[in-house]
C-alpha cells in the first residue's frame, strides 16, 4: 500500500498511526510507526513508515507498508479495506478501496 502526502502541513512522523480495516474488521496487527520489520507486516516499509526516514512526512512524499500473510484477516479479492493516517488520535484522512 502506498499514500502520497499530497498538500498541507508537515506531519511529525512520531505522532502518526495507521488502522487497516478489512470487510470492518481491523486487522489482528496494526503498524508501529514508524518500523523496519514488525509482525503482520512485510519489512522495509519506505517513506515516513520506515524507522530510518526523518522527523517528518511532507506534502510530496509517499509511504508505502505491505501486510503480510501472517497478519489477519488477510485481503481477499472484493474485501472492503479501508485505511486510516491519525495525527495525535484525529483522523486526517480515510482511504477506501476494493481488494483486487
Amino acid at each position: 500500500m502506498t499514500f502520497v502526502h499530497r498538500a498541507g502541513d508537515s506531519l511529525a512522523v512520531e505522532s502518526l498511526s495507521v488502522h487497516i480495516l478489512v470487510d470492518g474488521t481491523p486487522l489482528e496487527q496494526q503498524p508501529p510507526i514508524p518500523f523496519f520489520s514488525a509482525r503482520g507486516f512485510q519489512p522495509g516499509p519506505t517513506g515516513a513508515f520506515n524507522s530510518a526516514t526523518n522527523e517528518t512526512w511532507d506534502a510530496g512524499e509517499t509511504a508505502s507498508l505491505g501486510v503480510a500473510g501472517t497478519n489477519a484477516p488477510l485481503f481477499e479479492t472484493g474485501d472492503r479495506v479501508v485505511v486510516r493516517i491519525v495525527v495525535d488520535g484525529t483522523v486526517v484522512t480515510e482511504i477506501e478501496t476494493t481488494a483486487e
